[in-house]
């Protein structure tokens, strides 16, 4: 299992019944997790949350806030900050059981002592890229969504980190990994967090066993010959971690020297147990594993 378990300021307290509660810096929320089949462990604990995502019957849902909260507020993870905000679709801006990953890109990145490249597909609100950004790498962030690329500048801001180290881009992942495969556009490190469902800018339908194994297809003519590394996240509850394994074997994992896992990502919880996250593949290159060796 991947374990981001180095977190000072988020916290998974207690799960259960269908739920989650988190203590994000000062805020406490309680969320739905559909994973979550097993009783809460302190049920008293859940009276503190600040607020509480109720789902709504015809799907989707609505926050419900005890306490008035900021619109927006400030994380830390080790020498990093990210603006958390809770959104209409239960997310926060964050996902924490990322934070292994950044971790394991970061030390790449900062022990290869020289120019790196990193593609981010599906880039959210850009913790992977200000985490990569910040250890040196070049960063271009890709999301379709454009209030997510507005967000991800804000966390680019707020970390400090030079605007000539990012290039942002709006548009559809597969379409932009096309357009970079004709121009001949090489990356040292990728990393993608697909969604499991989606719709494109022209309507088309995304989903995820159906298009995951052609985008790391095309994505596999965009590593540079010293490349690092090769991440694909997967929140796809059934998605095992050896699809994963198996995609990339068949696709980067060619490379000669390269050595693939793929795991479980979990969360620690305080009242006991780990909390699953969904999965990661990883893919680290022969130059990735010579930084490894040399930390």
């Amino acid at each position: 299992m991947y374990v981001s378990d180095q977190w000072n300021e988020y916290e998974v307290l207690d799960t259960g019944d269908g739920a989650k509660l988190e203590r994000w810096g000062r805020v406490i929320l309680d969320r739905p997790d559909p994973q979550v089949i097993w009783p809460k462990a302190d049920p008293a604990l859940w009276e503190k949350a600040d607020g509480r995502y109720i789902r709504s019957s015809g799907g989707g849902g609505q926050w419900s806030f005890g306490t008035k909260l900021p619109e927006r507020w400030v994380l830390h993870y080790r020498d990093l900050k990210f603006y958390v905000h809770p959104t209409g679709f239960k997310h926060t801006g964050i996902f924490p059981e990322q934070a292994a990953n950044w971790d394991a890109m970061r030390g790449m990145i900062g022990h290869a002592h020289r120019e790196v490249r990193v593609l981010n597909l599906f880039a959210y609100t850009g913790c992977a890229s200000i985490a990569c950004a910040a250890a040196g790498a070049h960063v271009t962030h890709v999301d379709a969504a454009r209030g997510m690329i507005a967000w991800a500048k804000d966390n680019r801001a707020l970390n400090a980190l030079p605007e000539d180290r990012f290039r942002f881009i709006a548009e559809d992942a597969l379409s932009f990994v096309r357009r970079e495969k004709r121009r001949g556009s090489l990356y040292q490190g990728l990393v993608m967090d697909p969604p499991s469902y989606g719709r494109g800018p022209g309507g088309e339908v995304w989903k995820l066993e159906n298009e995951l194994y052609g985008l790391i297809s095309e994505c596999a003519s965009l590593m540079a010959p010293d490349a690092l590394f090769f991440f694909v996240n997967s929140y796809t509850t059934g998605l095992q971690p050896a699809v994963l394994r198996n995609l990339l074997e068949k696709t980067v994992g060619r490379t000669p020297g390269a050595q693939i896992d793929a795991q479980e990502t979990v969360l620690p919880v305080s009242t006991g147990g780990l909390l699953p996250c969904g999965a990661c593949g990883r893919c680290v290159f022969p130059a990735g594993r010579e930084r490894d060796r040399e930390k």
